[in-house]
């Protein structure tokens, strides 16, 4: 299903691979974490469409926190 294969690939910008690396980080830097090692995200306003790097204000950008309903989609159809 589209929707599914969109989510999927959403979801993806913020996952990290076995290096600590995600695409909406750049790629070329690990994933920030606070004092404690909690991984920290912000949520770009726009991404860059070949290598998902996040652009734009990292404020106020509200529609991108979407992608959390996307990772709890391919998470739920990954377990089915």
């Amino acid at each position: 299903m589209i929707a599914n294969e969109l989510s999927r690939r959403l979801a993806d910008l913020f996952r990290a691979d076995r290096s600590a690396y995600r695409p909406c980080d750049g790629g070329g830097q690990k994933v920030h974490t606070d004092v404690e090692g909690n991984p920290l995200t912000q949520f770009h306003e726009y991404f860059h469409g070949d290598n998902g790097r996040g652009l734009g204000a990292c404020h106020q950008t509200g529609w991108t926190a979407l992608v959390i309903r996307c990772i709890e989609t391919a998470a739920r159809l990954k377990r089915s």
